[in-house]
């Protein structure tokens, strides 16, 4: 008989042996380790403690709520980031000008236009274009008598004029007149002449000539009523006496004051009696040339004063008992013959212009000394 060993209650037979391991099948006690740290947002689920499959449902289950958290956190991050409404930051965002400082945009090319050739500019001094007292001619003034050498006498004179003949192209004034004329477009038959006394060319008003000749020296006084030339003739002024007067033998200007002189007025030849000269006596005034020569042959003046080709004709031809006593220098400025011209007159730039021309081609300086060259010497007087 075999002897039982002592052991568990109830159990008989051999000795009690150690539990058997479990089935590899068997559920175990598993503790879940998350795939990856949640974000800060996500809820954190503590791993719980099942058996059996339930343990791999939790794991998917965490892994599709952190899933759904990235997903949500990166659709707010795409929407905010493309709304409208979303303010951007300020130091993204340029300034807005100002609407008077924004630049023009540049109109888009376009074809430019065919530039016109510019319109010719009509010729001011054309003849068609001048504002001649008569249309289609050229009308001169001359005073009456008309003295040589700048008017010389014709066969027959043409009335009115008295002594020296305008119309007839010779003379020095004359010869000067229609070389102008030619140069303004007006050929010897278009011009006309008109009587003008001295004093009346250049008095204030309207005028019945284009311009005046008739040795009218420019002075500032003159020019203050009408237009006054370029200077045709640059002249000095004269004394004419009887040969046998005790005044023919002066050579000073300080002795000519004691004697009585006389000149044409208005004209330079009496101003410079009264500034240079300054006579004792009074000198006396005339009309024309004619009368203060007609006194002097009365010995009603001692001496006329006339600027120098006038004195060598006076000589020549009206007294021949005269002598040119002497002549002036020439003042600093010097002292010229102008032609005469309403004031500001649209004609007097084209004289000007017909002036400089015969001055530049020799045309004047022919016209002197073919009427004037042998009126260039006399006796000049030291003061």
């Amino acid at each position: 008989m075999s002897e039982q060993e002592p052991g568990i209650p109830g159990q008989t037979g051999a000795a009690a042996e150690p539990p058997p391991p479990p089935p590899a099948d068997a559920p175990t006690t598993v503790m879940a380790t998350p795939a990856a740290a949640p974000p800060p947002t996500a809820p954190v689920v503590p791993a719980a403690t099942t058996t059996g499959g339930g343990g791999n449902r939790n794991v998917l289950i965490l892994s599709a709520l952190i899933l759904v958290a990235v997903i949500l956190a990166a659709a707010f991050v795409i929407s905010q980031a493309g709304s409208p409404d979303a303010s951007p930051a300020p130091s993204a965002v340029a300034p807005t000008s100002a609407p008077s400082a924004v630049t023009p945009t540049a109109a888009p090319a376009t074809p430019a236009p065919a530039t016109p050739a510019p319109t010719p500019t009509p010729n001011a001094c054309a003849p068609e274009n001048l504002a001649t007292v008569a249309a289609g001619s050229l009308t001169i003034g001359a005073d009456n008598p008309a003295y040589p050498p700048y008017f010389e006498i014709s066969d027959s004179a043409t009335p009115p004029w008295e002594l020296g003949d305008p119309t007839n192209g010779k003379g020095f004034e004359s010869a000067v007149a229609y070389a102008v004329a030619d140069r303004l477009g007006f050929a010897a038959d278009k011009v006309a002449w008109t009587v003008v006394p001295f004093n009346n060319s250049y008095a204030p008003g309207p005028k019945s000539f284009d311009f005046f000749i008739t040795q009218v020296s420019a002075t500032p006084e003159r020019a203050q009523t009408v237009d006054l030339s370029d200077g045709y003739y640059f002249v000095n002024q004269a004394v004419v006496a009887p040969k046998d007067s005790p005044i023919a033998s002066v050579t000073s200007t300080a002795d000519l004051a004691p004697f009585k002189f006389g000149a044409q007025v208005g004209t330079t030849s009496y101003q410079t009696i009264i500034d240079t000269i300054k006579p004792t006596q009074e000198p006396s005034v005339f009309d024309t040339n004619d009368a203060a020569i007609e006194a002097l042959k009365n010995g009603q003046i001692d001496a006329l004063v006339v600027d120098l080709p006038t004195a060598f004709y006076v000589t020549a031809v009206q007294f021949d008992s005269g002598v040119i006593v002497g002549q002036f220098p020439a003042p600093p400025e010097g002292e010229h013959f102008s032609l005469v011209l309403a004031k500001d007159s649209p004609l007097t730039v084209c004289v000007n212009q017909a002036l400089a021309a015969m001055t530049a081609d020799g045309t004047l300086d022919g016209i002197t000394k073919t009427w004037l060259s042998d009126k260039a010497n006399a006796p000049v007087f030291t003061p």
